[in-house]
């Protein structure tokens, strides 16, 4: 079997390809590239009232960047109605050296210093592939997922990889487009340039609000 390096790794990302494990406690991971691909448009993200009143109340503290590892491993943990996990040993280091090199990034929401919600994913060029979020309070991964948004949006980013459907990404805008159509999206963004956004010093509600208004 080949052994998938980091280098390994990004170069399957350029072509919409990504890893997962079997099982939490099963070193294995295998290669998935499906038939079908959700994605979220930048320009399309459906943001309540409600959630908008919660990302600015200021009840969760927001940040990038600052606890990459603890945030794929709570990813991990088993959760009402996914006892299992896909994130592996294995995958936490591939994407903790992905994070070194500044190719992975985490969201993390903090409630008096805990770490209550987040989400991680990977950029390459103006590409973003989310990986997976959790939530140990009401709306925390929410947050999470705006501020991601707002930051992707001021960095530049073109193209936001959720890879499956479900319903809870399609509540927030989430497509659901066939590969071809997903691959020819991912050329057009791979290559172009993009930043993302660990200080944001700006009101992500109304980043995502402008964008959907000039779309």
């Amino acid at each position: 079997m080949l052994e998938i390096t980091p280098d390994l790794l990004l170069q399957a990302y350029r072509i919409g390809v990504f890893p997962m494990g079997e099982s939490r406690d099963d070193p294995k991971l295998y290669w998935l590239d499906p038939r079908m691909r959700a994605v979220l448009p930048l320009d399309g993200f459906h943001l309540s009232h409600r959630l908008a009143r919660t990302v600015r109340s200021g009840h969760f503290e927001v940040s990038a960047d600052t606890g990459f590892a603890e945030t794929v491993r709570a990813c991990a943990e088993p959760r009402p109605g996914h006892p299992e996990s896909w994130i592996n040993e294995p995958i936490v280091a591939l994407y903790s050296e992905l994070h070194a090199r500044g190719h992975a990034h985490s969201l993390e929401c903090r409630v008096d210093g805990r770490l209550v919600g987040g989400l991680y994913g990977v950029s390459v060029g103006a590409a973003f592939f989310g990986e997976s979020m959790f939530s140990r309070e009401r709306d925390a991964s929410k947050v999470a997922l705006v501020h991601l948004v707002a930051r992707l949006i001021r960095g530049g980013f073109k193209l936001l990889d959720c890879q499956f459907m479900t319903e809870h990404l399609r509540s927030f805008g989430a497509v659901e487009i066939p590969r071809d159509s997903f691959k020819k999206l991912l050329a057009e963004a791979i290559d172009q340039p993009a930043t993302f956004q660990r200080e944001l010093g700006e009101d992500p509600c109304a980043i995502v609000q402008e964008s959907t208004r000039t779309s």
